[in-house]
């Protein structure tokens, strides 16, 4: 993995000030499984090891920004990260990336991250994960701003939406339950999610979210807001 580190990060640039983030753009060879993680990439081939264990060490410096230290960090039933006691937050790698971002519960409810190379989406797949009216937004989009692969910006968008969403409700999310729409100049998304629960704060039928496009990469993020202490019974 050799791809330069950008000046600035990605992550900082559309996630707020109390989530901490940490990038990596290289992997430390020969770096092994932090220890009570070996078993979760036993078997695997060398680069999806590569890409846990850069993933893994970028989650624990970014806890320790927060505080907390190091310790395993072990899946759950989504495979996603279980983080500490009152923590929330995501991880994500691709091909000259990996990061994680992590908040506390009481100043963020839910952060979900992406990353993707600036790609089109392999033939086939656009249409397994967006709406018609998705497709057509899509199209006006890539008129008026040809040089952003907003196929693959929409599918990095919608998994950050899952990476926020499953932790706070605990419910499957499929890639067409959400729709977006985006707005190229503020570089911010909405995703709508009919049927979801609009109740007390942090609303689940909505969520919004940043995006970055630099350096051969796609970035996303959402951040949910935490409940006010307002709005909370009682």
């Amino acid at each position: 993995m050799t791809r330069a580190r950008p000046s600035g990060g990605l992550l900082p640039a559309i996630v707020p000030e109390q989530v901490a983030a940490v990038e990596a753009y290289e992997d430390r060879p020969g770096e092994r499984p932090y220890p009570g993680e070996e078993d979760l990439v036993a078997g695997a081939a060398r680069t999806r090891v590569q890409e846990f264990v850069t993933g893994r060490r970028c989650a624990r410096e970014a806890l320790a920004a927060l505080g907390h230290h190091a310790v395993p960090l072990r899946r759950g039933p989504r495979r996603e990260p279980l983080w500490p006691p009152g923590v929330v937050g995501s991880i994500t790698h691709c091909a000259g990336f990996r990061a994680a971002a992590v908040a506390v519960r009481d100043a963020v409810a839910g952060v979900g991250i992406d990353a993707e190379p600036h790609e089109p989406l392999p033939g086939g797949v656009l249409r397994r994960v967006t709406s018609t009216e998705e497709r057509a937004m899509l199209a006006g989009l890539g008129r008026r701003h040809p040089g952003i692969h907003w196929d693959r910006l929409v599918f990095s968008a919608k998994e950050a939406v899952y990476k926020a969403w499953f932790p706070l409700t605990g419910r499957w999310l499929g890639c067409r339950d959400a729709t977006l729409t985006i707005d190229p100049d503020a570089g911010v998304f909405t995703a709508r999610i009919p049927g979801a629960d609009s109740g007390p704060q942090p609303p689940r039928d909505r969520m919004d979210g940043r995006f970055v496009v630099r350096h051969g990469l796609i970035a996303t993020a959402v951040t949910v807001p935490a409940r006010r202490v307002s709005d909370r019974p009682g």
